[in-house]
């Protein structure tokens, strides 16, 4: 099931059904996108009708920043938050249990080869076969070698709209498999940024731990986050 807001459909499903159908998308016979989507995305999209286009073709479009689910709450639909960089875990942990090969690509070399000897260290049975970092400008090149490995599940960390772009051109040349973008989270996982504590997390407030710890990213929050909000709060009533 989805609810719409702002010209994108959105799915609601908790956090274990979506981990569920991420799996079903694994197993499948193409290849899958699941945008985990936030205000900065719809800004976005209002500008580039491109990346809209991409966004409305996902597989599963599910609401990562808080200010979506604040947005969706404004509209009438209780939808839960499901963070990026918690769900693409999950999925690396399913990925070990049930021998899914897994890909990842994004951040600079350091972070993402201490990422997965972080991973790997963590999550037991962790296949990793196939990594690059993100800085390159072949595209091709680099769908020619994860065809090469055939993972079935792909992380990829080039923050947006690249790594959405980056996926879906992908479609058109990679064997099956399920992509998921994941922006920074191997700078998470490789120690070089520290996530916000616990409390932040279930609150909602990893953003505003994440700005009092990096200043310069109020740009990226503000006029962004309160123009999003009054953007569904104008939307619900034009309806």
């Amino acid at each position: 099931m989805s609810v719409e807001l702002l010209g994108f459909n959105i799915d609601t499903y908790s956090f274990d059904e979506a981990v569920n159908k991420a799996k079903e998308l694994i197993d499948g016979q193409k290849v899958s996108q699941v945008v985990t989507i936030n205000p900065e995305m719809f800004e976005y999209s209002s500008k580039d009708n491109e990346f809209s286009n991409i966004v409305k073709e996902a597989e599963m479009v599910i609401p990562d920043g808080v200010g979506v689910k604040i947005a969706l709450k404004i509209n009438g639909h209780n939808v839960d938050r499901i963070p990026g960089i918690d769900f693409a875990y999950k999925l690396l942990e399913k990925a070990a249990i049930n021998n899914i090969p897994v890909a990842i690509i994004g951040a600079k070399e350091d972070i993402i080869t201490k990422a997965i000897e972080n991973l790997t260290e963590k999550i037991s049975g962790l296949n990793i076969i196939y990594y690059h970092n993100g800085y390159f400008s072949d595209d091709e090149e680099i769908y020619n070698e994860i065809n090469a490995k055939s993972p079935k599940l792909i992380l990829v960390a080039m923050g947006s709209p690249r790594q959405e772009q980056f996926i879906y051109n992908a479609k058109k040349v990679l064997k099956p498999a399920l992509m998921v973008g994941i922006g920074g989270s191997l700078d998470v996982w490789s120690g070089a940024v520290k996530r916000a504590p616990r409390i932040y997390q279930i609150l909602g407030l990893e953003w505003l731990y994440r700005t009092a710890c990096q200043p310069e990213r109020i740009k990226r929050i503000f006029p962004t986050l309160p123009l999003f909000i009054l953007k569904s709060m104008r939307d619900r009533y034009v309806k």
